[in-house]
């Protein structure tokens, strides 16, 4: 009778113990690398602000473009749900350390994978193969590069694109900095440029905006091969895991056609196929 006693007790703290940690949860571990529903409350992932079609905060405080996409899926099959995700922008000189300083969980802001950023940084994916290109007016018959030679070529103050073009293709080409692609922009509306050069999934982001639908073309080019991947900080294997797992799972669901086309359709971008993970074209 004793033995029922003290096992029908212990039966009840079992019971209240196990009520207590389903109703509290466990909070001691990082909420940003739990997976499942109620993954945490938030989830910190960086972004560019800055970038039409792929990373962009617009007027009314939302956030649009193929990496938001790619990263919302992302987070989505780690656990957390749109509203759950705090966007943050990393510029990119900062990225890396973001990362690791732990104020992002994960990146997904045209990073390219090099063997540089892999010493600092881990990387899942790749989920995009870009390749640097030129932007034109849709009437220019600017299709090469070696087309550049006197003619006026822009790119951002600091990017290695236009520097790259005039040494390797058309030496004549005249370069002008602009701080922003915005300014390139526009210049290439006014005639101020003939080209803007940049990874063409940038050119055909800006060249999807309203305003300028039907204005601008891609030339086509793959003047270098760019692997966007999603940094993670160094060391974090479990979320690159997870990462990867959610990115093969987009494209096979179709999701990650859609957003291409939803982002850089109107431009007439010749995406190239879903990249395999792990697979890096040098």
């Amino acid at each position: 009778m004793k033995l029922r006693k003290v096992t029908a007790a212990s039966a009840a703290v079992l019971a209240l113990a196990l009520t207590a940690t389903a109703c509290g949860g466990d909070d001691s571990g990082d909420n940003a690398s739990s997976s499942g529903s109620g993954g945490g409350d938030k989830i910190k992932i960086g972004i560019k602000y800055d970038q039409p079609g792929l990373g962009l905060k617009t007027p009314d405080g939302s956030f649009s473009g193929f990496d938001v996409d790619v990263a919302t899926y992302v987070a989505k099959e780690l656990g957390y749900e749109a509203d759950q995700i705090e966007w943050v922008e990393t510029k990119s000189a900062d990225r890396e350390n973001a990362l690791a300083r732990g104020d992002v969980k994960f990146i997904a802001a045209t990073y390219s994978i090099n063997d540089e950023r892999a010493q600092k940084v881990d990387f899942a994916g790749p989920y995009l193969l870009a390749h640097q290109d030129l932007l034109v007016k849709a009437d220019s018959d600017i299709s090469d590069a070696t087309d550049l030679n006197d003619k006026k070529l822009c790119s951002v103050t600091g990017s290695t694109s236009a520097q790259n073009v005039k040494k390797d293709f058309a030496p004549k080409a005249q370069l002008r900095e602009y701080g922003t692609y915005s300014e390139c922009i526009a210049g290439l509306q006014s005639g101020a440029v003939d080209a803007l050069t940049t990874d063409d999934s940038i050119l055909a982001g800006y060249a999807s905006q309203d305003q300028y639908k039907g204005k601008f073309k891609l030339a086509g080019l793959k003047l270098s091969n760019e692997n966007y991947g999603i940094g993670v900080k160094k060391g974090d294997t479990e979320t690159v895991n997870k990462i990867n797992d959610a990115l093969e799972k987009m494209v096979s669901d179709k999701a990650w056609e859609k957003a291409v086309e939803a982002n850089f359709g109107p431009a007439e971008y010749n995406n190239e196929p879903a990249p395999k993970i792990g697979d890096i074209v040098k």
